[in-house]
């Protein structure tokens, strides 16, 4: 898990220090986002595709630790 969350980055002079996919100005909002509206995984990374697959799970890791921080105790 550690290795797909290292694929988000934060950069306050970047996207406002939201955070991003690989230091591009890719939110890890805009991809939930895409999740949201009903994209699939493939779909996405069509969508946006400087994304790689690991990077949409990266995202989702991301917003997981963020809900429950001590989902990484174990």
């Amino acid at each position: 898990m550690a290795d797909l969350l290292d694929r988000i980055t934060l950069n306050p002079s970047q996207c406002g220090g939201r955070p991003c996919v690989r230091g591009m100005r890719i939110r890890v909002v805009d991809v939930l986002d895409l999740f949201a509206s009903g994209l699939n995984l493939s779909e996405i990374v069509e969508e946006l595709p400087d994304l790689e697959t690991a990077d949409v799970q990266a995202c989702i890791a991301y917003a997981r630790r963020q809900i429950d921080p001590s989902s990484l105790a174990a």
